[in-house]
């Protein structure tokens, strides 16, 4: 299993929300709303000009994204991690969060909110990426929580 990173640009749009869509479908399910979900167009094309985004590729097929900003000097925001269900639980999002680490070689904090009753994803950053949950926060009706890994 080969794993590429490919940074996007605007004729990307579709393809991130058949990605987005695949990897958030559970969410909006259990929580009657999730804004990765359903995504027009023409928001996904902002979100790629303002949220700087790269599609994980598993031996050349397209099964993921991670969205990476700075939001101040040496601080970035992953705003986005997913692997469509089909290759979870494969080491992926790991492998994907030492890819950021590497690319944005200035990071000082690496920042990101998830749902707190998320088991999975809260062990996930924390056990296996080190992020510190620093916070927690309601986002519409779900409750989130504040990860954070210095450097």
């Amino acid at each position: 299993m080969q794993l590429e990173y490919r940074q996007t640009n605007i004729a990307d749009a579709e393809l991130l929300i058949d990605i987005y869509n695949a990897s958030f479908y559970s969410d909006y399910i259990k929580y009657g709303e999730c804004p990765a979900y359903g995504k027009t167009k023409e928001v996904m094309e902002k979100s790629i000009i303002n949220y700087p985004k790269f599609i994980i590729l598993c031996d050349s097929k397209p099964i993921g994204c991670i969205s990476c900003k700075e939001i101040e000097k040496n601080i970035y925001e992953i705003g986005c991690l997913c692997v469509i269900p089909a290759y979870q639980g494969k080491g992926i999002g790991t492998q994907t969060i030492e890819f950021i680490k590497s690319f944005y070689k200035d990071w000082y904090v690496l920042t990101l909110i998830t749902p707190i009753d998320k088991h999975e994803n809260v062990k996930f950053y924390a056990e296996k990426c080190g992020f510190d949950i620093v916070s927690s926060e309601m986002d519409g009706n779900v409750e989130v929580a504040r990860f954070i890994l210095k450097r």
